[in-house]
């Protein structure tokens, strides 16, 4: 899908304009990760990189099942 959108000049360049898009849509949780680097326009670690120079966490535990991950990770031992 694209989408055009007339922005007045805010002296940012669209990769610049991107980037931002991308992070506040994963903040927000309406995008997954890679859905968010996919729109800046960057591989996930690169994007996972530049979440944690801005401090934004690319990972947010409270979306994790910590008990359901502790399940699997001890059926995964046995």
């Amino acid at each position: 899908m694209k989408i055009h959108i007339e922005i007045p000049d805010i002296n940012l360049r669209e990769d610049e304009l991107k980037l931002l898009l991308a992070i506040k849509l994963l903040e927000d949780k309406i995008v997954s990760l890679g859905k968010a680097a996919e729109i800046a326009g960057y591989s996930t670690k690169a994007f996972s990189e530049i979440l944690i120079h801005r401090g934004v966490p690319p990972i947010r535990y409270e979306d994790i099942d910590l008990e359901k991950e502790l399940e699997n990770a001890e059926g995964s031992s046995s």
